[in-house]
């Protein structure tokens, strides 16, 4: 783990769009909630593949943007995200995935959300669920 992952500091990454606009994939940022908690897991990003693995498979599938593959969550970590359902927004242009994960954790830093740090007084602090 990293400052980034594990530190106070606040570094938001402002660029991650921008990075984002240069690989070939067409993608949707796509937020991801808890169905029975409301609690939102992660925040990641869909092409028409990751879509389609999801409706098919009925588990959680994103488009990678820093690998620029197929990310099928919990392949190799186990946590799993059975699919609920898929919402999409007025504009069409984000998803919602509602969810059921099959472990606690859906975060890569074994924790059950990505949202475990809040701003304050312009440095981060944890939160405990």
């Amino acid at each position: 783990m990293n400052n980034i992952e594990e530190g106070r500091d606040l570094q938001i990454d402002f660029l991650k769009l921008k990075q984002i606009t240069k690989i070939k994939e067409n993608v949707i940022p796509v937020v991801v909630q808890n169905a029975e908690t409301g609690e939102v897991l992660i925040v990641a990003y869909a092409n028409q593949k990751a879509l389609d693995y999801t409706l098919k498979n009925n588990v959680a599938a994103f488009w990678s943007t820093s690998r620029n593959e197929l990310w099928v969550k919990g392949n190799t970590s186990g946590e799993i995200l059975n699919l609920v359902d898929v919402r999409v927004n007025c504009d069409q242009n984000s998803l919602l995935y509602r969810v059921l994960p099959t472990k606690k954790n859906a975060c890569h830093t074994n924790r059950s959300t990505c949202y475990y740090r809040k701003i304050s007084d312009e440095n981060l602090e944890f939160v405990e669920y």
